[in-house]
């Protein structure tokens, strides 16, 4: 993109939609993608620093008055200056707190959109982080009322479970003019940043009110840092910072700002969804659509039903994609029927296994293997189609190969060149040069012994006229010819099913085969998410035990106490979740088969 859209914007009833345009450039982003979202008040600047994460001096829009620049989200895709094979996505919101927009909830609904659908949240403000830049940062304890983790009808409170989700956070500030010092002691920025979320002791409303942003902050980003720009120019040229030269900017400045695109860089993680799943362009589309479709709906976004819409939708896309992997195969194959059964069923067998690992690629949560399924049963339909086309191709070229072997046959036939004495010897003598002559053509044709079968039946009609005509026989003689003849067609018979139950094997073989590396590649894709979904668990375990150490340390052990309570629930769950990988599954189920 040279530029960016309008990802998610305001229609005309007031409520939250989603651009076609913006979805259309998602949708052909095949790459896991890092999303970076930057939220704060109005005229913060916060468009500057997403053009530098582009590597650009313009793009998003810079406002030059008091008024909010950027309406909605924005987007723009970038490829990853650093991460090879991954697109950058920045998300440039709306400025919270506009006076002009007269609606709060639409600042926490741009807020909640930030936290969804990023992987690195960056919130952007100016002077000092102190009381009051805090509690303008009131949406986040807000959250609980509009995010969901889990569907359920009953109201609870889930919002333990956020720290699994949510995006890292970097708090920038900006204009910052104080010296960093803590007790007359230098501090880092992340040493400022922890101390302005420091608890105070107390339980009167005055003290809950404070500490609850603080709380929420520490509870729901584990992952925060800081970074404290100076005043990048002078008053004068902060209007126009876009189209100011480096060398017209402080040296400070673009150093912070220097680190902090490497930060991001560097530390932004692949957004990932509930339990690990990667998310590449098109997902994220899918995931902006499904929640603010129910946003607009007056619902609160719930992340099990997006993970849970998002299976559907990718496991249906999936089944398609293998299909056509599979079909593109064998179409390419069809161009050279007939062939011999083992080269159809070799390649069947290749592709299938394409089939399913670009299925594998792309599906999530097919738990029940339901949509797995779905592709084997239209694989081995569309290979049975294949295999009637080359039995018709096969029968077609041994039908046309007889008949111009036993062309003169024919001819002499109604010439009546066999209808004399000694005719039947003659005539045997042709059918049988003919027979060999085909099978040294049709060894490996696929309805050679059915097609021969069939038109040894024919000739008999004949052979049986020529037969009775030969005066050269005897009685006994022809009654000696004719058994013999009858044991030829019998011998013939039994060789056509013999072959056709050779085949059948053969292809219950490949089907087999294509099962077990089916069922290997299943079990891989198991394993893998149980892996992201232990690692997921551990991530969230330690996080809590980290929290708990800090509060004990600083003295609250009241809030110690009931987190503990917390962390033994925690540890029951993921107990449990521990048991649960080594039950038996629609997998193992299916390898035991």
């Amino acid at each position: 993109m040279d530029k960016p859209v309008c990802l998610i914007d305001t229609a005309s009833d007031g409520k939250l939609c989603v651009q076609q345009s913006a979805l259309q450039v998602l949708e052909q982003i095949q790459q896991p993608v890092v999303v970076v979202a930057v939220v704060g008040l109005y005229r913060t600047g916060k468009s500057y620093l997403m053009n530098r994460l582009a590597g650009k001096q313009t793009g998003f829009a810079l406002g030059s008055t008091i008024e909010s620049k950027t309406k909605g989200i924005w987007m723009w895709c970038v490829p990853h200056p650093t991460k090879p094979g991954t697109t950058l996505v920045l998300l440039d919101t709306e400025g919270l707190g506009d006076v002009d927009k007269g609606d709060s909830k639409h600042d926490t609904n741009i807020f909640c959109l930030a936290v969804l659908l990023s992987s690195t949240l960056v919130y952007n403000s100016r002077g000092t982080i102190d009381n009051r830049a805090i509690e303008e940062l009131q949406y986040v304890t807000e959250l609980t009322e509009c995010i969901k983790v889990k569907s359920s009808d009953e109201d609870v409170d889930d919002s333990n479970e956020f720290v699994k989700f949510f995006p890292s956070f970097i708090w920038a500030v900006r204009d910052f003019t104080l010296e960093r010092k803590i007790d007359g002691k230098d501090a880092t920025e992340n040493d400022y940043l922890e101390f302005a979320l420091k608890l105070k002791h107390g339980t009167s409303k005055k003290v809950m009110e404070y500490n609850l942003p603080r709380e929420c902050i520490q509870k729901f980003f584990p992952s925060r840092t800081c970074f404290t720009f100076p005043f990048p120019t002078a008053p004068e040229n902060v209007s126009c910072l876009e189209k100011l030269d480096p060398a017209d900017l402080s040296t400070e400045f673009l150093v912070v700002t220097g680190r902090f695109c490497k930060f991001v860089f560097d530390k932004s993680d692949v957004k990932k969804l509930k339990d690990g799943y990667t998310v590449t362009g098109r997902v994220l589309g899918h995931l902006a659509k499904t929640y603010v479709d129910t946003i607009a709906s007056g619902a609160v976004p719930c992340l099990e039903n997006a993970v849970i819409a998002m299976a559907m939708i990718e496991n249906q896309a999936a089944v398609k994609e293998g299909l056509e992997v599979y079909q593109s195969g064998m179409e390419k194959l069809k161009n050279s029927f007939p062939l011999e059964l083992k080269e159809v069923s070799s390649e069947h067998q290749r592709l299938s296994g394409m089939a399913t690992q670009t299925f594998m690629t792309r599906s999530f949560r097919d738990t029940d293997g339901k949509h797995l399924k779905s592709l084997e049963e239209k694989v081995t339909k569309l290979f049975d189609g294949y295999l009637c086309q080359n039995e018709q191709a096969s029968k077609k070229r041994c039908e046309d190969l007889l008949s111009s072997l036993s062309a003169t046959m024919n001819e002499n036939l109604k010439q009546g060149i066999y209808a004399k004495s000694g005719g039947y010897d003659l005539f045997c003598k042709d059918l049988e040069d003919i027979v060999k002559k085909y099978n040294s053509q049709t060894n490996k044709e696929v309805k050679a012994e059915a097609v021969l079968e069939v038109f040894l039946k024919q000739k008999s009609v004949d052979s049986k006229a020529i037969l009775q005509a030969d005066k050269k026989l005897t009685e006994k003689e022809k009654k000696i010819k004719e058994e013999t003849e009858k044991a030829i067609l019998l011998e013939q018979e039994i060789k056509a099913k013999e072959e056709e139950q050779r085949q059948l094997q053969e292809k219950m073989e490949a089907e087999k085969q294509s099962n077990e590396e089916r069922m290997r590649q299943m079990k891989e894709k198991m394993d893998e998410e149980i892996r992201l979904q232990r690692e997921e668990a551990e991530r969230a375990m330690d996080s809590k035990l980290r929290e708990q150490a800090a509060l004990m340390e600083k003295g609250f052990k009241e809030k110690a106490d009931r987190m503990s309570q917390e962390m033994e629930e925690f540890k029951f769950s993921f107990s449990l979740f521990l048991f649960s990988l080594n039950l038996p599954s629609v997998y193992s189920t299916e390898l035991q088969k």
